[in-house]
């Protein structure tokens, strides 16, 4: 199911090393649902990036999904990216606003930024 930079996100443990690999860095978190076309869409655009993404398919890890919202106070959508950066969520995108391009502008300007 997944492409070679999506990280699998499909408990609670991978979720918390995860964020722990991170190490304060700014990471992509992408939430996808397998049986929704505009998820889909949002797929192929998360598929264009080059660096290490997350990945929480939802049908298979609705803890994680439950997590997320819980964590980091952003209510449950997909297809939705976060953007973590020292534990906390500094961006989020949902729906058409996730974009290949709009995502790697996000994340260099997070990473920019003390």
């Amino acid at each position: 199911m997944t492409d070679n930079h999506f990280i699998e996100i499909d408990d609670l443990e991978s979720l918390d090393r995860f964020v722990a690999n991170l190490n304060g860095s700014a990471g992509v978190v992408f939430k996808h649902s397998n049986t929704c076309g505009v998820s889909s869409r949002a797929y192929g655009e998360m598929s264009k990036l080059t660096f290490p993404v997350g990945i929480v398919v939802v049908q298979e890890a609705r803890s994680v999904s439950a997590e997320i919202e819980r964590r980091w106070q952003v209510n449950h959508e997909t297809p939705q990216v976060l953007i973590i950066k020292n534990g906390k969520a500094v961006w989020s995108g949902s729906h058409f606003q996730v974009k290949a391009e709009e995502v790697d502008a996000a994340l260099k300007k997070v990473s920019s930024e003390q």
